[in-house]
């Protein structure tokens, strides 16, 4: 019988970097059992995300309408990833809901059918959102990346700045009242930050557009690293409840 193998550190370590973790918590125990309170909303102070480029070869502007941004975005060659996927994963939802959630990149399962959030993480998704009231028939839901990385490996910084013309006018051509960046990629591509998602999870910041001004704007934790941490769903579901908040506060 062979002996059993174990992880390397390395495999670990890229492990939890694919999964979108990338700050650890504390060193010390954490009480699972212990009661959730919502923290007070807080600004987040995003600082600059070194290496992203802030110029970009692709004009967007002209698209007046959502029908129109997807027409441009499929005649797109500026980005690598389209020359392995099957498709470009535009969006699913409803275009003018209040909430827009916007994850960070299409899987397997999302490469072929052509919607976001469709595989396991999909379903988890759909039941956090029906817990808190809202199903995909009341809000809009994209992707930073539009097409798949090849094996599902997080996007690079180049992919992400050449997908980010086209998800902020998306996000202008729906105009949403609130936003959930969904998973790190997502909170750190659109906040332009460094910050780790344990950081930013649960805190209410500002995300600004030149048509839409400033929108309240709110980083979680992905459906996929909750599906290999259990253990954090409940961090998951304070971030839900704070939205649900807002919504019906606002």
């Amino acid at each position: 019988m062979s002996e059993q193998q174990h992880p390397s550190p390395a495999d670990i370590v890229r492990f939890y970097l694919e999964a979108g973790v990338d700050t650890p918590l504390q060193d010390g125990p954490i009480n699972r059992l212990a009661e959730v309170k919502i923290a007070p909303e807080q600004v987040i102070a995003a600082k600059p995300a070194a290496g992203l480029p802030v110029v970009y070869d692709v004009d967007v502007s002209s698209a007046q309408t959502l029908e129109e941004l997807k027409a441009m975005l499929d005649a797109y060659d500026g980005c690598g990833l389209k020359k392995t996927a099957t498709q470009a994963v535009f969006s699913d939802g409803v275009p003018g809901s209040r909430v827009m959630l916007v994850g960070e990149a299409p899987g397997r399962d999302e490469d072929i059918q052509g919607k976001p959030f469709v595989g396991k993480s999909g379903q988890l998704l759909d039941l956090m959102l029906k817990a808190i009231g809202l199903d995909r028939s009341s809000v809009y839901i994209a992707n930073t990346i539009y097409w798949r990385p090849p094996g599902n490996r997080p996007p690079t910084a180049e992919e992400s700045a050449q997908c980010l013309p086209f998800i902020r006018r998306q996000i202008e051509l729906a105009k949403p009242e609130f936003i959930v960046f969904v998973g790190g990629v997502s909170a750190k591509t659109m906040l332009a930050t460094n910050a780790g998602i344990m950081q930013l999870r649960g805190k209410w910041t500002e995300f600004s557009l030149p048509e839409l001004g400033t929108l309240p704007a709110l980083p979680t934790l992905h459906p996929a690293y909750l599906l290999r941490n259990p253990a954090h769903k409940r961090l998951a579901w304070t971030d839900w409840l704070s939205l649900k908040a807002k919504l019906k506060n606002t």
